[in-house]
């Protein structure tokens, strides 16, 4: 950041902490974490780490640089010029001058599941699938979580910069003290069933939150809210009220599902450490303090957790924006995006899989029956990554480091042998499946006592600074408008409306809702019948 953008946040963050600027913590405070509650993940630092003397540290020449791509319509024997930017990427727009007759319109790009469209320029994160590459604002992901913590991390894809001493102390100081909930949001999450999903009730605890700051809603208070003469002072306030309330949230639903009561939040603690004391610390112990090395543990999972590029939910939380809704809105939908299995709930899938295996020598038997599709393999694979997922890399170390603390999980040896063997099989070496971050962080969350259906929790709220990362810059973002994709229309051209007594009754649409099971309490009040006065 500049000079004056750097004073001015400065100023804001100060503002929301409460006061005047406190004394800048010493050196020690601001460790990563104390000698003696470090998680080494140093012989984990991976060769983008290693790279800052050699040519991978020359920002490449994206997509083969600047030039033009001539495309010639065999439907009209017609050839168009179109612009390839610095970045190697076309304008999709610029496809529609490309016109054959019939309807007039031009062509479209079709692009399910967005596999190969750019929805948006972003400074946040950088991917590099072959090469296994994962870094915020430039800063490989492996130096992060060796020597960063969560909320340094999240100050770092906020705003761009790794924040200076006091910046960092006004920062974990105006997000700890944003951790208390509102009473209108604990009895929201108490007016829900005991058994309900933990990410439900996340889901609802966010939602209530939107209604308590009806200031923060562009629909009630203008449409200019975030982009007013205070905006910066708006969005900060926000951004630190959410990740601060995340985490307390989410261990609301955590209690919700144990009958006990939440304490309040320890402030002066660390972010991870702070969330481990809210679960833990019983019948108001003031004094109860994790284990460090637990809290470090769960802090590393929380960087490696904080973003990844245009992702499923992230690219929801960017759609959802562009229509100008309010940020807690945005990042409800992000979350539930999250919430689905393909998303977010990959590594309880992995945890089930490595469960029903059972043992080791039980691999080579499951491995043939994924390769004739008997089975499926989960947390192997990715979207983006043709490559070692660097952060299963890491969190593979972290895994046996909480081992050291809370005994070991038999299923880690599960869970080696599967990798081994699957890296050595050219089945999977062909497919390019490697392990991704779902693969060891089931095995972390469990031993550290967390049930499966939290594990997706875990993964949004250190998501959340990722979300508001895009967030606040979609806002700034001059080609940014409301998103409205075009569709390939695929049904019937012109038909007319019929009367009830003609029209031939065609098979599906509600035909099978009859004979949809129902309870009994649905029967007993369905065989009922008004009792005329």
């Amino acid at each position: 950041m500049a000079s004056s953008s750097s004073h001015r946040l400065s100023m804001v963050l100060n503002h929301l902490s409460g006061g005047a600027p406190a004394p800048a913590p010493s050196d020690s405070s601001l460790c990563a974490a104390p000698c003696a509650a470090s998680v080494s993940t140093t012989t984990q630092v991976a060769s983008d780490a290693h790279s800052a003397s050699s040519s991978a540290s020359k920002k490449p020449v994206f997509g083969g640089g600047k030039g033009t791509l001539a495309v010639t319509d065999s439907r009209t024997a017609k050839t168009y010029q179109i612009e390839i930017n610095q970045n190697g990427a076309i304008k999709a727009t610029d496809f529609k001058n490309i016109k054959a007759g019939g309807d007039g319109a031009g062509v479209k790009v079709f692009d399910p599941g967005y596999v190969n469209t750019a929805a948006c320029k972003s400074a946040i994160s950088y991917i590099d699938g072959d090469k296994g590459i994962l870094r915020y604002r430039g800063y490989p992901i492996e130096e992060l979580a060796e020597n960063s913590t969560y909320l340094e991390s999240a100050y770092l894809l906020m705003y761009g910069s790794l924040p200076s001493k006091t910046q960092l102390h006004q920062w974990e100081r105006a997000v700890m003290q944003h951790s208390a909930l509102p009473q209108s949001v604990i009895d929201a999450v108490n007016s829900l069933p005991h058994d309900a999903h933990p990410m439900g009730v996340l889901l609802t605890g966010i939602n209530a939150l939107s209604l308590q700051h009806p200031e923060a809603n562009p629909a009630i208070s203008g449409q200019n809210v975030y982009n007013g003469r205070d905006k910066n002072e708006v969005r900060d306030k926000q951004i630190v009220r959410i990740i601060g309330k995340m985490s307390a949230i989410a261990a609301l639903a955590y209690h919700r599902a144990t009958g006990r009561t939440m304490p309040s939040p320890n402030v002066s603690l660390g972010y991870a450490e702070n969330f481990l004391y809210m679960l833990d610390a019983h019948s108001g112990n003031v004094n109860y303090r994790p284990h460090p090395k637990l809290a470090r543990a769960l802090d590393i999972m929380f960087i490696l957790h904080a973003d990844h590029e245009m992702n499923c939910s992230t690219a929801a939380m960017r759609h959802l924006a562009s229509s100008g809704v309010d940020v807690y809105t945005c990042v409800a939908g992000a979350v539930g995006a999250l919430y689905g299995p393909l998303h977010g709930g990959a590594n309880e899938a992995v945890l089930r899989m490595l469960m029903r295996i059972g043992s080791v020598d039980e691999v080579p038997r499951f491995l043939e029956g994924v390769k004739a599709r008997r089975e499926k393999l989960f947390g192997f694979g990715h979207r983006v990554y043709k490559n070692f997922d660097p952060r299963a890399t890491i969190i593979r170390r972290v895994a046996e480091e909480v081992f050291q603390i809370v005994g070991r999980d038999p299923l880690i040896d599960v869970a080696k042998a599967l990798q081994d063997a699957a890296l050595s099989d050219d089945y999977f070496i062909k497919r390019k499946l490697y392990p991704n971050v779902d693969f060891y962080s089931g095995l972390v969350y469990r031993s550290m006592g967390f049930p499966p259906e939290y594990f997706t929790v875990l993964f949004a709220i250190p998501r959340a600074a990722g979300y508001l990362a895009h967030w606040r810059e979609s806002l700034d973002d001059e080609d940014s408008r409301i998103v409205r994709p075009q569709q390939v229309y695929t049904g019937e051209w012109l038909r007319r409306y019929e009367a009830m007594d003609g029209r031939p009754q065609v098979a599906g649409g509600v035909d099978a809702l009859s004979d949809m099971p129902m309870s009994n309490a649905t029967r007993r009040r369905l065989v009922g019948s008004s009792v005329a006065k």
